[in-house]
């Protein structure tokens, strides 16, 4: 009768995960989740605009030292670099999750005296704590130090677009962030306009008087 009344308390996404996915995954190189487009970090490499770098908020235990017998939980971020986007399928549902390269907080993480955040993409932790769920993410991007090209700043930004059948935010807030400067061929010059706009202008009436004809020889 007890185990019959712990059966019916278990909700069917319950039983489903533990049926396990189903052997075929979906593999994406790019996918819209929470208001962030998400590139893998091979797809990146070959385009001009980066969108793998990811952050996650996760609780963790922390000790003074290795001999602490009073560690405490606390909230700790994690940054990293997004390898393989995978769908899973659980037939009647299906789960999103990243597989990422994480960079270690310990040596890899500091604050700078501005208080941005740098990080070093070279020192990793473990490979075997890798995978998220998609919508633990926030989207963030690393610009390179010009002082120190070890480290990378870390730069946040809002959620702005590509969230699959939801209304989209103002993409205008949130600017791309570019791997490097736009092609000269790609600037419309006679879109730019070479006007003050921040004083009263001036009219002068042009003086015919001065000018001269040129005698043909």
């Amino acid at each position: 009768m007890e185990l019959a009344r712990l059966e019916n308390t278990i909700s069917q996404k319950i039983r489903w995960l533990a049926h396990e996915p189903k052997r075929e995954v979906l593999s994406y190189s790019g996918y819209g989740i929470g208001g962030y487009y998400y590139n893998t970090s091979d797809h990146d490499s070959r385009s001009t605009t980066q969108n793998s770098g990811v952050m996650v908020e996760a609780e963790s235990l922390h000790m003074s030292t290795t001999k602490d017998k009073n560690p405490i939980y606390a909230s700790m971020l994690y940054y990293g670099v997004i390898e393989d986007i995978w769908e899973l399928n659980y037939t009647q549902f299906k789960i999103l999750v990243f597989r990422c390269n994480w960079v270690d907080n310990n040596g890899g993480v500091k604050v700078d005296e501005n208080g941005f955040t740098l990080v070093d993409l070279n020192k990793e932790v473990d490979p075997n704590d890798q995978f998220i769920f998609a919508s633990q993410a926030k989207q963030v991007f690393y610009v390179n130090d010009p002082n120190d090209g070890r480290w990378s700043i870390v730069l946040t930004t809002k959620p702005k677009l590509y969230d699959r059948g939801d209304v989209c935010d103002n993409i205008e807030e949130t600017p791309s962030f570019s791997r490097g400067l736009p092609e000269s061929d790609d600037i419309d010059i006679e879109d730019v306009a070479y006007v003050r706009e921040d004083c009263e202008g001036i009219y002068v009436e042009e003086d015919t008087t001065s000018r001269k004809k040129r005698k043909r020889t």
